[in-house]
Parts: C-alpha cells; sequence; structure tokens
C-alpha cells in the first residue's frame, strides 16, 4: 500500500467524484427554459434528476463488483465511455421522453467513477490516511455545486442548454485520459469464486455490520437533506422572481460553507477522534433542517436568504460529516472495497432518489415540500448514529480506545 497520494492521483480523485455532481448540477439553472423549450411540466423535468439518481443507484451495484474481479481501469474507462455516448444523446434530445431514457444512460455511466475512485483509495491507503484522502477530496467535490450551475448559467445564455452536455462529453474525456495514466489498485491474482457465490458472501459480510449499516444511513440522510433542496430550489427561487444566473449563484454560499466543514474535518482529525467529532456534527446538521422547517412553517419568505443561510451551516456539517461515515464504513472490507463501495452508494442514492422524486411530485406545494423532505432525512441521520454507536459497545477494540 502507498502512504501517501501525489498530487496528480489527488487531482483524479477530485475529478472522478465530482462527475456526479456536475453532471447533476450545470443544468440547474436551465430547468425552466428546458421545460418551455420540451413544452413539459415541472414536475417531469424534476423527474430528470429524480431518473438520474435512480440510474447512479442501480449502476453502483454492477460497477463493484465488476471492477472487484476484472479490474478498476478497464471499469471505469468503459463507464467513461458510456457516459460520454449518453450526455451526446441528452444535448440531442427532441423531446422530454428521450431525455429521460438518456438521463438514465448517463447516470449509468457516470455512476463508475463514483465507486472506483472509493474503492482505490481503500485499496491503497490505511486508517488516518484514508481518512485523510476523504476529507481533502470531499470539500474540492463541494465545488461543483457552486461552479457547475454558474458555468451551466453561462453555457445556457451564450449557447444554449444543450452546450452543457456537449461540456460534460469534454469533461469524460478528459478523465479517460487521466485514468489510463494511472495503475490497477485492484488484487487480481486472488482466488476468485463464482460471482454469485461471491456476492452472497460479500453482501452477508457487509450489510452484517451495523457499523457499515449505521454509517451509511448517516451518509445518505445527510445526501438526502441536499438533493431534496437542489430539485425544489430552482422552482422555489423561480417562483420568488430569481433568474437562471441568480439561481446559479445561490449555489456559492453553500459551497464555501461545504469546504469550510470539510477542511476543518481535516484539520481536527489530526488531534481529535472522529467518533468524537461525530455527534456534535450531527447536532449541527438537525438543528439546521429544523431551522428551515420552522422557517417554511411560520413565514412566507420573499427571498432565499431566510432558508439559504441555515442551508449553508447544513453544508458545513455534510463537509465534515462525509469524509468520517464513508471512511468508517468501508475501512473493514478491504477484500471486497469496490463491492461495499457500490453498496454504499447505491443505498445512499436511492434515499436520495426517493427524497428527490417526492419533492418533484409535490413542487406545486412549494418550499413546504423541500423543508419537510429535509427535516425527515435528520431523523434518518439520527437513526443512523444510533446504529454507530451499538457497534461500538459490540466492539471491546473501539471501547477501550
Amino acid at each position: 500500500m502507498t502512504n501517501q497520494p501525489s498530487k496528480i492521483t489527488i487531482l483524479w480523485f477530485a475529478c472522478l467524484s465530482m462527475l456526479g455532481f456536475l453532471a447533476t448540477d450545470m443544468y440547474l439553472p436551465a430547468f425552466e427554459v428546458i421545460r418551455q423549450d420540451f413544452e413539459t411540466s415541472q414536475s417531469l423535468i424534476g423527474l430528470t434528476l429524480s431518473i438520474f439518481l435512480l440510474g447512479m443507484a442501480l449502476g453502483q451495484l454492477v460497477y463493484g463488483p465488476l471492477s472487484d474481479r476484472i479490474g478498476r481501469i478497464k471499469v471505469l474507462l468503459g463507464g467513461m465511455a458510456l457516459f460520454s455516448a449518453a450526455s451526446v444523446a441528452c444535448a440531442f434530445a427532441p423531446n422530454v421522453e428521450v431525455m429521460l431514457i438518456a438521463r438514465f444512460a448517463q447516470a449509468l455511466g457516470a455512476c463508475s467513477a463514483t465507486v472506483i475512485w472509493q474503492a482505490v483509495v481503500i485499496d491503497r491507503y490505511e486508517g488516518k490516511v484514508s481518512e485523510r484522502v476523504f476529507a481533502t477530496i470531499m470539500p474540492l467535490v463541494a465545488l461543483s455545486p457552486a461552479l457547475a450551475p454558474l458555468a451551466g448559467a453561462v453555457l445556457e445564455s451564450q449557447l444554449g442548454w444543450r452546450s452543457i452536455f456537449i461540456a460534460l462529453v469534454g469533461f469524460g474525456a478528459i478523465l479517460s485520459i487521466m485514468t489510463l495514466k494511472e495503475t490497477e489498485s485492484a488484487n487480481l491474482d486472488k482466488k476468485q469464486e463464482k460471482l454469485s457465490v461471491q456476492l452472497r458472501q460479500d453482501y452477508r459480510q457487509i450489510l452484517s455490520s451495523k457499523k457499515f449499516v449505521g454509517n451509511m444511513i448517516i451518509f445518505a440522510a445527510c445526501s438526502a437533506a441536499f438533493f431534496a433542496y437542489l430539485t425544489g430550489s430552482p422552482f422555489v427561487m423561480s417562483a420568488m422572481g430569481y433568474s437562471g444566473a441568480d439561481i446559479g449563484l445561490s449555489y456559492a454560499p453553500q459551497t464555501v460553507a461545504f469546504i469550510l466543514g470539510g477542511y476543518g474535518c481535516r484539520a481536527l482529525l489530526g488531534k481529535v477522534d472522529s467518533q468524537r467529532l461525530l455527534p456534535w456534527i450531527l447536532k449541527l446538521f438537525v438543528g439546521s433542517v429544523l431551522v428551515m422547517l420552522l422557517v417554511s412553517v411560520n413565514t412566507e419568505p420573499t427571498t432565499i436568504w431566510p432558508i439559504l443561510v441555515p442551508f449553508c451551516f447544513l453544508a458545513v456539517a455534510n463537509g465534515a460529516i462525509y469524509p468520517i461515515v464513508i471512511s468508517k464504513a468501508l475501512e473493514d472490507f478491504k477484500n471486497c472495497s469496490a463491492t461495499a463501495a457500490g453498496l454504499l452508494n447505491f443505498l445512499q442514492t436511492m434515499v436520495c432518489f426517493a427524497a428527490s422524486g417526492l419533492v418533484s411530485a409535490f413542487a406545486g406545494y412549494g418550499l413546504i415540500t423541500v423543508t419537510i423532505a429535509m427535516f425527515s432525512t435528520g431523523i434518518l441521520a439520527l437513526i443512523g448514529f444510533s446504529l454507530v454507536v451499538k457497534s461500538r459497545r459490540g466492539n471491546p477494540a473501539v471501547q477501550t480506545a
């Protein structure tokens, strides 16, 4: 195993981790323009985001076991080819039905990057090194919710919304070139069981771990809060009178907050054990979604700021939570790291899909729908933390530490 990643490898990890978010966020400011172009409803345009999340979830169940058996590099290159082809289909979609199919295929390609970069980190690095790698990458990932909508808004205003998907084709090509320069990290020399037998063994091992399930639920809940907001905020802000450019700019403060949370966590990890940090960060997350719900129930805001300010505190919490829970969820499964990462991201993304789908279905109710969905994720995060605590009580080594 390698002690520390190179700067080029860190950049590769960052680009891989950003791909799904770029494909999610770049076209958000163009929601209303696309709706008008296709002459369709808000719910169907919102569904283009929800269906993307479904594709991201399902694909990861395939890429994880597949890359454990035939290697990270081959699988990732195949995923990038599918992503680029589907992005071309999105760019030239004649109606919303074709767009929905193309977005699903685009997600199936993009999710290869999400699974494989996490698996490579677990393959190559151990303990605090892997936590610090995740804590380095996650804040960089946060740049996408700020830069992607801004870039998307510029592309839409200058070249039309279809140019957004052409830009994603180029990003997929760049990732393919970077991938070719990396070495294989999977242990392909180990004895391979029949795939169905191996999967049953791996999934039994993974899902029987309270530590994995608890951290996964926390990760899923925090991510779902983000996606509930991302799905509903363009429509909420449009109803308030904001333009596409304004909507794009609104993602900048939360991105700065996420970066502060991530790098603050990275600094603290050198001094404080991650499991002592986690309950305090979760309190910030739950408090933020509670404030957002109270604002939407008790007031009728005419600007986004009464919601955006507590959402920025939520972003700080998420920036700190992600590296801790991902590393802890995966660290016990080096024998099947990509399968574990795929399952982690599948379950996390299915929760995000549910939250996004509910917000899309009830988009007509506006802000109250978004904040109720987000508050529900706070309850889910507390359930996950209870499982993490139980897993520690059942592990004498952790109790002693």
